[in-house]
């Protein structure tokens, strides 16, 4: 894709829609599933704005470590394969993953449902189109917009391209899971607050037990490194990949992050020390990774059976034109947001009242179920769920098929900060989102996991 057709595609609108449940629940392989995997680089060789941080105020210097999009595709043809998607990436937005899924639709007949994207949320990769458009409180410089526009057409071709390889790569395998504990992530709101401990593994084997694929979940943001580092890099995910890399040669390792947009990594640094914090991060959580797979892991041996749900989440009640006059003049994020939103109204354009938003689930049975959940999602909604669903075994991937603000739960959104509203500035929201968000998307995920064919009523 040019960067003019780049262009054009990145406004359109996308439509409501549900889908229902779709895949077949057997192997048709008596070996075991049809399995595949690719891994692509996707650094950029160009200096381009880093995002995650608005005390940036430069182009990227270079490369501290590669950056990675990865591809596990299950299933075959007939029975339409699964695909998970891996990005080393602050957030890959809906305008860029639903034009891959629509590419990918065309060319291998891939299922909308049965695609997920999952941004490894590091703090240290390059900005894309339709991720914080405020991060930087301010406008974009052509020079910083022509390489924006550059690298998310470049990754939404890499995108494409990777899943293509990974469908190519399928032969017969076999998939476990396991679960374990890791402990460095940490409430960054109130000192010994909520987290959400459980590390999820997913691994594939080849028909003569070795191993090819791990995929790794921890709620825990990628923020080990500070705003020091100018150069691409993955945090600790990024150092998880390479320790389970390291652990088991010749597999390909991906990891996704869980509801953990409310957890820091504990300790983080910094220039001086951020590197090797981040780095004993990553290994702390390969380590465990590696004593759960040496121990008795659960057989998947059926394809999931995949839906999604798109639906609007409401924002509470926006701020009248004379509140946006007044905010206008404050410095910072508060000036900036406002006076692009008063510019928005001089134009004759109608904020928007409500956030498009969706739920993806995988439900392997025995219980299993793989839950796909877009932007910033705090720890409250994994311990509901899981609490609510107590014989089950749920991995939820937040950060997955769009990055669009923080989502607080009602908790949260009572008591405030960055959370809750002041994060949303920066993503270009209106207003805080109502109470009642927590509510919808919980419902949809137990209509999703506990929905036809699930064996409960």
């Amino acid at each position: 894709m040019n960067a003019m057709a780049l262009l054009r595609w990145l406004g359109l609108g996308l439509g409501v829609v549900s889908l229902g449940w779709a895949g077949c629940s057997v192997s048709d392989d008596p070996m075991g599933l049809a399995i595949g995997v690719a891994r692509m680089d996707v650094t950029p060789e160009y200096p381009i704005r880093l995002t995650g941080y608005a005390a940036r105020s430069d182009p990227s210097t270079g490369a501290a470590q590669r950056l990675w999009a990865k591809a596990l595709a299950i299933g075959s043809d007939r029975q339409g394969a699964r695909v998970l998607v891996t990005v080393d990436n602050c957030g890959v937005s809906r305008l860029i993953i639903d034009e891959v899924a629509s590419r990918l639709e065309r060319r291998a007949g891939l299922k909308r449902e049965n695609f997920a994207v999952a941004s490894s949320h590091t703090h240290s990769g390059p900005m894309v189109r339709g991720f914080a458009a405020n991060i930087f409180v301010r406008d974009l410089t052509s020079e910083e917009a022509l390489a924006i526009d550059r690298y998310t057409a470049e990754l939404t071709d890499k995108l494409e391209a990777v899943v293509v390889a990974a469908l190519k790569d399928r032969r017969s395998g076999t998939l476990h899971r396991g679960e374990g504990r890791v402990g460095f992530g940490a409430n960054r709101r109130t000192a010994g607050g909520p987290v959400d401990p459980a590390l999820s593994i997913l691994v594939a084997k080849d028909t003569d037990g070795s191993v090819r694929v791990v995929v790794a979940n921890y709620a825990c943001h990628c923020t080990t490194l500070g705003h020091q580092i100018n150069e691409h890099h993955g945090d600790w995910a990024g150092f998880a990949q390479e320790a389970l890399e390291q652990d088991h040669p010749g597999a390909v390792a991906m990891i996704t992050i869980g509801c953990g947009a409310d957890s820091n990594p504990s300790p983080r640094g910094g220039e001086d020390f951020g590197m090797a914090l981040a780095k004993a991060h990553g290994r702390a959580l390969a380590t465990e990774a590696g004593r759960v797979m040496a121990g008795e892991l659960k057989p998947l041996p059926r394809l999931p059976l995949t839906a999604m749900r798109r639906f609007d989440l409401p924002f509470q009640a926006l701020p009248t034109r004379e509140e946006w006059e007044k905010r206008a003049k404050e410095s910072g994020i508060v000036g900036y947001h406002a006076r692009k939103n008063l510019a928005r109204l001089d134009r004759g354009e109608a904020l928007p009242t409500t956030l498009p938003y969706s739920v993806v689930a995988w439900r392997f049975g025995d219980g299993f179920s793989m839950v796909f959940l877009p932007g910033e999602v705090v720890v409250d909604y994994a311990l509901r769920l899981k609490g609510d669903l107590p014989d089950d075994a749920l991995w939820i991937t937040a950060y997955a098929n769009d990055v669009p603000c923080y989502i607080p739960s009602k908790r949260i959104l009572k008591e405030g900060g960055y959370e809750a509203e002041t994060s949303l500035w920066y993503y270009d929201r209106p207003a805080r989102l109502a109470p009642e968000t927590e509510d919808l998307i919980h419902g949809a995920v137990m209509e999703l996991v506990r929905g036809p064919a699930s064996g409960f009523k």
